[in-house]
Parts: C-alpha cells; sequence; structure tokens
C-alpha cells in the first residue's frame, strides 16, 4: 500500500501502555505548545500588526472542525483574506474555477444524520440536532468550493503567511486547549467529516487531531492525490499511534513542509 513500513511503529495493545502514552503524549503538547507560543510571541505580535494595518478587522480566523471522537471546536488561523471576502465572493461567482469545473456538484450537500432518541449528530458534546449541523455544514461548504486564480481576496500579508505556512501557527493555541496534538489527523471541516459514513473511514476519529501526521510527511507534496489513501493512513495512525511512530513523524514535518503544494 505505501513505501514506508509503517507496521515497525505498531504498539503492543495493552490498556495501560496507551494510557501511558496518551499521557505522555498530552504533556509534551503541553510543554511544546505553551513553549513555541512563548518563544514566537514577537512573531505573533508582528504579523498581527501588519494585518491591521493592511486590512482592519479580527486577527484571527476561525472555523469548525471535527477531531477526536466527532469534537468540534474553533480552529485558529491567522487572517490572511479582507473582511469583506464575503461580498467579494458574490461579485465573483463567474470566476469560481471550482464552479466552472462542477456546477452540479456544488448544490448537493452531502451530510450525516445518526440516531439516540432524537435525531441529530452524536459527538463529543453529546447531540446536536440535525437541522443545526446542516446549517453548520452547509456554511463550511460554501466557504470551501471556492477556487479563484490570483485570489483578489487575499491580502499581500495573507499571501506571505500562507506560503510560508505562518498563517497555521495559532493552532498551537487549539494544541494548548486540547483540541488538537501536535500529532495527529487533520481535522476536517464539517462538510468533509460528514461524508465519510463508513465503519472503516469512521476510525479516523477514534485517533488525535494534529498540525501534522501521517499523511502529510508520507504522501503530501509527492503528486498521490488519491482520497482513499489518505483515509487509510488516517486510520492507520488512529489505530497504531505511539511515542515513536509521532517522534518519527516529527522528524519528517520539517521536509514535508517544505514541499510546494496547496492542499
Amino acid at each position: 500500500m505505501h513505501n514506508t513500513n509503517l507496521t515497525l511503529f505498531a504498539p503492543s495493545d495493552t490498556t495501560n501502555e496507551k494510557h501511558a502514552f496518551r499521557l505522555t503524549k498530552r504533556f509534551f503538547d503541553v510543554l511544546v505548545s505553551a513553549s513555541l507560543l512563548l518563544l514566537l510571541s514577537p512573531l505573533f505580535m508582528l504579523i498581527a500588526l501588519l494585518i491591521k494595518l493592511e486590512n482592519k478587522g479580527p486577527v484571527f480566523y476561525t472555523s469548525k472542525r471535527v477531531g477526536e471522537g466527532y469534537h468540534i471546536f474553533d480552529f485558529y488561523k491567522f487572517r490572511s483574506m479582507r473582511t469583506d471576502a464575503d461580498k467579494m465572493l458574490e461579485k465573483m461567482k463567474q470566476m469560481n474555477q471550482y464552479a466552472q469545473a462542477e456546477p452540479a456538484n456544488n448544490t448537493e450537500i452531502p451530510h450525516i444524520t445518526w440516531t439516540s432518541h432524537q435525531e441529530g449528530l452524536v459527538c463529543d458534546e453529546g447531540i446536536i440536532p440535525d437541522q443545526e449541523w446542516l446549517k453548520m455544514e452547509q456554511a463550511e461548504q460554501k466557504k470551501a468550493f471556492v477556487k479563484f486564480k490570483n485570489d483578489p481576496r487575499i491580502t499581500r500579508v495573507g499571501q506571505f503567511i500562507r506560503n510560508t505556512s505562518i498563517d497555521e501557527l495559532p493552532q498551537l493555541l487549539n494544541v494548548l486547549k486540547g483540541d488538537m496534538s501536535l500529532v495527529g489527523n487533520r481535522p476536517l471541516p464539517l462538510y468533509e467529516a460528514a461524508k465519510l459514513t463508513s465503519d472503516r473511514a469512521v476510525g479516523r476519529f477514534l485517533g488525535p487531531a494534529g498540525i501534522t501526521g501521517l499523511w502529510q510527511v508520507t504522501e503530501r507534496g509527492g503528486g498521490k492525490g488519491d482520497p482513499d489513501s489518505r483515509k487509510q493512513l488516517d486510520v492507520y495512525y488512529a489505530e497504531n499511534c505511539s511515542l515513536k511512530l509521532d517522534l518519527w513523524i516529527l522528524l519528517r514535518t520539517p521536509m514535508a513542509a517544505f514541499q510546494q503544494e496547496n492542499v
């Protein structure tokens, strides 16, 4: 399936070892994220100032993401678009490359409904009523299926922080809060998480969400765009995450970050 022999990292299946790994992982996440936030605070303040100077508005952009156990949380990034991006989008509909390529697919909003005494999605927070979930999902999907060449909604500062991945640094706050880990499966937007309805695919949500992960260091930028392969890697990590595998992923992350691919 993959060139890398990942079976070398499979941990022994004992409850005590899994518990110890989880505690160690959380301790490492808190220590590293807190240290990096402190160390990078001057950079955070500089980026915040530049964002404000170019286009007044919030410094951070938040969106709903789905993590471990279907935990829905606010996912942080530095804002890279103008504050009037939504208004500009209405005037730019005819330029949307997704709309030109697949006009029929954008009208259908796939979603998942699970039942537990009442209709709704069962997740970490309890039961989200189906209608509320659908509204959240539609809002996320509307933002997702948009692609423009030389997108005028992106500011000059925004283009720089995207190209350098600086816009992703606020996710260290998510790690510190416990929404995410440094290493794990990428947290998914609501519309994308709702498509994973098979027993096998849902298994990815048994593992922690992370800033970097197995897919990023093994296939990102390598010309492999097979979504099934990505799902398999996510499920593999969820079932086999260990300290050894996390360290292996972290060591390979800097090299993967330099690969020039927008994903």
